[in-house]
């Protein structure tokens, strides 16, 4: 019989399953969205249940369209939307609120405070992260203020967890109050030097130790999978973040090598291996994962605006009717006509942090049409990635020899050969593109033995598409210096 692996992909819009045999080849998947909840101007909330009830019906029906026996799951991965902060009763399982997105920044007063205590390099140091709302510290120092539960949480009596951390206490038996390396490396209270939670940065949002979980890597076998969800116990042997979790499926397992992932935005991670790279330039240190107790580090950067760019055209400037018109737009004219596109629509991410900016248009003419911009924009995605891989390199002097693609826009062909074009690199698309739910799933492979060990699991990826850089050094510089030239444009445009 064929054995497989399942992961669970639990994301901001929907919870999915995929169904991987153990060639990493896909069986079946099953996706289930849910409703977002925004109670006011930049508040973002989920309900639990939708969180935990979309997850199980997308596990059932992703095994059932598979036409698999569940004796034959070897184990199931979980992985997750990062950040998002929940809070639940130790007795009932029971959430004491909604959870709290990482998308929400009600908790910015709560950063303001930090960084005017001079607490900003502490955090940065042992956490890799700048003080910010998308973390999930503040998320959980907000509930225990608003609901008057710190002294509960110091009894023991709550749980606070990560989207990991709560699938695991409500899918598997015993419920095990754990979280992975990964996930923990998000909170802005984990110290990635000591791999723990860290008494000085609990100090600074006064959250008690006792409601923290147990850190455990990410892969490990946490329990057994509850027996009324698929009719027997399978082994739960993974957690790990979703971005985290692409880096593995992408067999991203050797210092210097780099993945992007264009969704929304785009996550660019490299892994670093087992140096602690600490970024001078604007970029967040963070676990890539952590194996046999043993952890590896990455660097992340990332761009706010990729398929968000995309959608813009569509939705609000009616340039296109459907994303995959823009390719053909693109390669209808033979460049840009020197038009640049800054979508600093909700300011710019990494390298530039700079909250103030805006979305800048520049380099009209009577001769721009439409195909100009459409091509500017997609090309706006390659440049921004191309900024971030600049920075990965000057903070640690690896200079990748590819560029390992995933996500909805990476099936744009135009965009990623001028992605090779930009970063003068090789841009590689791998013939399953679900690679965060298999990096879950080779993850949970690799703790219960199917894999013998992280190099095994490489062999299960396969090249699909190669993109070469095929653009000449004169030509490449010239474009990047107009990019930085329009951005210069876009910078701390809203007077402040």
């Amino acid at each position: 019989m064929t054995k497989v692996l399942v992961a669970l992909d639990q994301g901001t819009t929907s919870s999915r399953a995929v169904v991987f045999d153990t060639q990493g080849r896909m069986l079946a998947a099953h996706g289930v969205e849910f409703p977002q909840h925004f109670p006011k101007p930049g508040w973002v909330e989920h309900e639990p249940h939708d969180i935990l009830n979309s997850q199980i019906e997308a596990l059932r029906q992703a095994v059932s369209i598979s036409g698999v026996n569940v004796r034959d799951i070897e184990a199931i991965g979980i992985t997750n939307q990062r950040e998002t902060t929940l809070l639940w009763d130790r007795e009932t399982g029971e959430c004491v609120h909604n959870a709290i997105v990482w998308q929400c920044r009600r908790t910015a007063p709560y950063v303001e405070r930090l960084i005017r205590g001079g607490k900003a390099d502490v955090i940065r140091k042992k956490t890799g992260l700048v003080p910010d709302a998308y973390f999930s510290g503040t998320k959980l120092a907000w509930l225990l203020d608003e609901l008057n539960l710190r002294e509960r949480a110091e009894k023991g009596e709550l749980c606070f967890g990560t989207v990991d951390s709560y699938l695991a206490w409500q899918l598997v038996s015993g419920r095990p109050h754990v979280t992975d390396a990964t996930n923990a490396s998000r909170t802005m209270l984990f110290n990635l030097e000591t791999q723990d939670w860290d008494d000085e940065l609990l100090a600074m949002l006064d959250i008690p130790r006792a409601c923290l979980p147990q850190v455990v890597d990410s892969s490990q076998v946490i329990g057994m999978l509850d027996p009324s969800i698929l009719g027997r116990p399978i082994p739960v042997a993974a957690l790990a973040g979703d971005q985290h979790a692409s880096l593995f499926g992408q067999a991203c397992l050797n210092q210097g090598m780099v993945k992007n992932t264009y969704g929304t935005g785009c996550f660019m991670l490299m892994n670093t291996g087992d140096r602690l790279v600490q970024s001078s330039h604007g970029l967040l240190t963070t676990m890539a994962w952590r194996i046999g107790g043993k952890p590896c580090y990455a660097l992340e950067g990332s761009v706010f605006m990729a398929g968000a760019t995309i959608q813009w055209l569509r939705d609000e400037l009616k340039m296109i009717s459907t994303s995959a018109e823009t390719e053909r737009l693109a390669k209808s004219v033979k460049d840009a006509g020197g038009v640049y596109l800054v979508p600093a629509f909700t300011g710019l991410g990494a390298p530039w942090w700079d909250m103030y900016s805006r979305g800048t248009l520049v380099g009209l003419t009577r001769g721009t049409g439409r195909a100009h911009i459409v091509r500017a924009a997609l090309e706006a995605i390659a440049y921004q990635s191309a900024d971030l891989m600049d920075a990965m390199t000057q903070d640690c002097g690896f200079v990748p020899t590819r560029l390992q693609v995933d996500g909805g826009a990476s099936a744009n062909g135009f965009l990623m050969q001028f992605q090779a074009d930009v970063m003068n690199v090789p841009v590689v698309r791998p013939r399953v593109m679900e690679t965060t739910a298999l990096g879950a799933a080779l993850l949970a492979g690799l703790a219960v033995g199917v894999y013998a060990s992280a190099e095994d699991t490489a062999r299960v990826w396969q090249k699909d598409l190669s993109f070469e850089p095929e653009m000449d050094e004169e030509s490449r510089r010239a474009l990047m210096h107009g990019w930085r030239r329009a951005v210069g444009r876009a910078l701390d445009w809203i007077e402040h």
